[in-house]
Order: structure tokens, then sequence, then C-alpha cells
């Protein structure tokens, strides 16, 4: 029994390092070249933070991190309908905290990164497996010591057309969020939000 279950260890041990290396088939794991924190640890510890030092950069080993770790999400049927436009140009970023109600943060931030789904890969699920995509972008930002914060643009179809029409998406390509990201300013505390009573085993 154990030699069973230590085989399947190992199996599920080689899948993740297969995905993670998008595919090269290696015992050997990714290596970041930082000392990221545990997955829990980000997970507790990931909040969000709308402060961040603005004449500091983000490096770009960082940004290629968190989008490596977004793309490590799973969707439907495997389509991968996401795609992402990183930025900091500051004249969009600044076009665009005026426009858009909750993303006032981006003079502030030294980038940020829209996710987006493609409707021609996937017309129903996109945006549930690019909300994916975005939760890992958080995390990874929590790991990599950044700060980073949801905002919204889809399903307001004002937002949508304002953020499009900023990125010179093609009509297919819909924004889900933008991400400001950067390195916080001040102390920014996780939400205990666990809740015991919203638990349900077996049924309701």
């Amino acid at each position: 029994m154990k030699k069973t279950i230590g085989m399947l260890g190992m199996a599920l041990l080689s899948g993740v390092l297969f995905s993670c290396n998008g595919g090269t088939n290696t015992t050997e794991p990714m290596k970041t070249g930082y000392t990221d924190m545990e997955a829990l640890e980000a997970i507790f510890s990931r909040k969000s933070v709308r402060q961040f030092v603005a004449d500091r950069p983000v490096e770009q080993e960082k940004i290629e991190l968190m989008l490596r770790a977004g793309m490590a999400a799973p969707s439907a049927m495997d389509r991968r309908p996401w795609e992402i436009v990183v930025f900091s140009d500051r004249e969009s970023m600044d076009q665009l905290a005026e426009s858009l109600p909750y993303a006032k943060i981006l003079t502030q931030a030294p980038m940020a990164i829209v996710v987006c789904g493609d409707r021609e890969k996937s017309e129903h699920n996109w945006y549930i497996d690019c909300s994916a995509v975005t939760q890992n972008i958080l995390l990874a930002a929590e790991a990599l010591g950044l700060g980073a914060v949801w905002t919204g643009v889809y399903p307001g179809q004002e937002r949508v057309d304002l953020v499009s029409a900023a990125l010179g998406l093609p009509e297919h390509i819909i924004p889900l969020n933008v991400i400001p990201i950067g390195y916080p300013d001040g102390e920014h505390q996780p939400k205990d939000k666990w809740d015991e009573s919203k638990v349900h085993y077996n049924k309701w």
C-alpha cells in the first residue's frame, strides 16, 4: 500500500513539474531565482493593495513569473482562452485611472496587467478561466513581495469599451479586469475570511 501511494505521489509530482516547465518532461522543478514563500502562506497572506511606491518599478523577471503563474491556471477543455496585456505607459495608466471608477490607483502604480478573454476560443467559459489566471497572478505577486488588486472591468459594457479602446483590443478580446501592481507603500494586512458556517458536508 505504501509503495502504491509513493508511486502515485511521484506521478503527481512529475505531472506538476511537467506543467510548470511548459510541457517538458523533467524531474527538475522550475527555478525562479527567488526564495518564494510557500503556496499556502501566499494564499493566506494575499491582500488587496491600493497604495504603491510610485517610483519603484517592478523587475521584468518578476513580471514574467506572474505571467507564467497566471498561465498555469486550468481552463475548460484546456482551451486557454486568455490574452494578457502588460502596460506601464504613464499616459495610458493615467487615462484609464481617470475613466475607470475602480482603478483610480493606477495613478500610483508603476505597472498594470489586464487579463482578457478570447470569445472565439471560449464563448461561455472564458471569464471563468480568466478568473483563475487572475487569482494565480495575485498569489504570485504576493509571493514575490509585490502588492496587487483586482479592479473589475467585465461585465460593465462601458468599462469594457473604455479599456478596449485605450489598449487597442480586437473586438473578440474582452478585458476581464485591470490589476494595478507595484511595491506596497505602508502596511497592509490580510483579512481572515474563514467562516465555518458556510461549510456544508454531504448535503446542506
